[in-house]
């Protein structure tokens, strides 16, 4: 590394603050030299997740498709475009750590579904109407009446009291 404004070698350039950003490190500097002070970002390089489509073609993954999938399932919904935003950096991050070079389309979409479950209820139906396509209005009542029991289920949970731990003296 060399300074931005004389040009001197890393040997003059110490590290004054070191801070985690959303994708990477953030490190302020100063030359020694010159006394200038800059900031550096340090990411990890990533791997080049491929998609693997229906018909069996590869794709890049492309984190931007994902976030206007989900944004036309929650058009006209009152959710934020924060939670979108972080619903799918979680879900990006999902993906690369399962450490693989290639994901199936089922895979990405069962985490938006499971994303937008937590989201907004509408909003997952009008996905998993597309990702799962339905064919008659039949398939999309049961899925309805599946997110219903396991909205019914969170909330019994939820509303259970917690059993107490007996502590062993």
């Amino acid at each position: 590394m060399k300074c931005p404004f004389c040009g001197a070698s890393s040997d003059h350039i110490r590290v004054i603050d070191t801070r985690e950003v959303t994708d990477g490190i953030r490190r302020r500097r100063e030359c020694e030299q010159c006394q200038q002070r800059f900031t550096t970002y340090e990411r990890i390089a990533s791997m080049n997740l491929l998609v693997v489509k229906r018909d069996g073609r590869r794709e890049e993954f492309d984190k931007e498709k994902l976030v206007r999938s989900m944004r036309v399932s929650c058009s006209k919904r009152p959710v934020s475009s924060a939670a979108i935003e972080d619903a799918a950096r979680e879900i990006e991050a999902s993906l690369y750590a399962m450490g693989k070079s290639e994901v199936s389309h089922q895979q990405i979409g069962e985490l938006v579904m499971k994303h937008l479950q937590d989201i907004d209820d509408v909003a997952y139906v009008r996905f998993a109407s597309v990702y799962r396509r339905f064919r008659d209005v039949t398939s999309m009542a049961e899925e309805i009446e599946q997110l219903q029991a396991r909205k019914r289920r969170e909330e019994e949970l939820k509303n259970q009291i917690p059993l107490p731990i007996e502590r062993k003296s």
